[in-house]
């Protein structure tokens, strides 16, 4: 790998040697493990693996019974011969391996710049190096030996920096922790709010049914007692009319002996209407007359006979029956108010 070059034309070398380990595939620095191709690029193995299959789509693995494949490097297009291992048969770059690790453990501990690093306001040259545990606040050690804070308590920044990082960190866990929490109770709630409607919806089915089951029971009872008075009604009338028929009939005869009765007695002659004999109806008609003058020994209806008083239905006591219909108390609430007792009297 040439990155002494960029080193020497660069003047920062740390920024010229994180070029050199950028990967031309992910264009990030290079990641474990680093594999060297025979043009002596080098390539993350995840990238290589990347360019080889999208280069040969049927190869499958290590195992198959494929004997290799091809790729060109993508910076300088040479031709790569692999394997049947594909690119874990590539070796692997200890060196720049061992370069990103070394790179990356510098650039944790590296110091800023003096321009990175707050200054104090009081002494400008002065870098912000001390924390002053009296007053909380950083400082420098000017301030600390002849400035505000000459008679406080101070500790190494870093120090406070970490302790303070630490217990932020706690508190984030706290927090995060907090959250899963209340996730939780969020979502048993929303379980609880769903099961509270598919209860309600439960419920209402119940109570409809048992309504429907009421009302065609009512329904029912009521056909029947309409059917009761229907046949008490058809009975009634049909023997008043038979007694109008009979009437009728009796009206008609004595219609007729009236007009008889009256021939007779337009007949002038004692003889002839004693005997029968003259133009005039006989006098054998006069014991029919006398017997109908009578009056007729039909069947008479009762007074009242008419009414329908005996079918009246009293509804009351279902009225007050259906107003004080409510839901029965469930056993575990029951309980539960018993328990609420028990503890109120303790």
């Amino acid at each position: 790998m040439d990155f002494q070059a960029g080193i020497l034309q660069d003047g920062s070398p740390m920024e010229s040697l994180e070029k050199q380990l950028i990967c031309p595939i992910c264009l990030e620095m290079f990641s474990k493990p680093v594999v060297i191709l025979p043009c002596q690029h080098n390539l993350c193995r995840k990238c290589a693996n990347d360019v080889f299959q999208a280069a040969n789509p049927y190869w499958q693995s290590r195992g198959s019974l494929i004997s290799g494949g091809r790729f060109r490097c993508p910076s300088c297009r040479h031709e790569v011969l692999l394997d049947r291992h594909g690119v874990y048969g590539l070796q692997r770059n200890l060196l720049v391996e061992n370069i990103i690790d070394i790179y990356k453990q510098e650039c944790s501990s590296r110091p800023l710049k003096k321009g990175e690093h707050p200054m104090c306001k009081e002494h400008e040259d002065e870098r912000i190096n001390i924390y002053c545990v009296t007053c909380e606040v950083p400082t420098c050690s000017m301030c600390k030996v002849f400035g505000a804070h000459k008679d406080c308590e101070v500790a190494p920044l870093q120090t406070i920096f970490q302790g303070q990082k630490t217990e932020l960190n706690n508190c984030i866990s706290m927090l995060v922790a907090g959250n899963d929490r209340i996730q939780t109770i969020i979502s048993q709630l929303e379980d609880s709010c769903q099961s509270t409607e598919e209860n309600s919806e439960a419920a209402k089915r119940e109570l409809c049914a048992r309504f429907d089951a009421l009302a065609a029971l009512l329904e029912e009872k009521k056909a029947e007692l309409l059917q009761r008075i229907s046949q008490e009604q058809a009975d009634k009338t049909a023997f008043i009319q038979s007694l109008i028929c009979q009437y009728k009939e009796q009206l008609e005869k004595s219609s007729r002996l009236v007009e008889t009765a009256i021939q007779a007695a337009e007949e002038t002659g004692g003889a002839a209407f004693l005997m029968g004999t003259g133009t005039k109806p006989a006098l054998l008609s006069l014991p029919r007359i006398v017997e109908a003058s009578k009056g007729g020994r039909l069947d008479k209806i009762e007074q009242g006979y008419e009414s329908m008083d005996a079918f009246s239905v009293s509804l009351d006591h279902l009225t007050e029956a259906v107003h004080a219909l409510d839901f029965d108390p469930a056993e575990e609430d029951e309980e539960y108010f018993d328990g609420e007792e028990e503890e109120v009297e303790g």
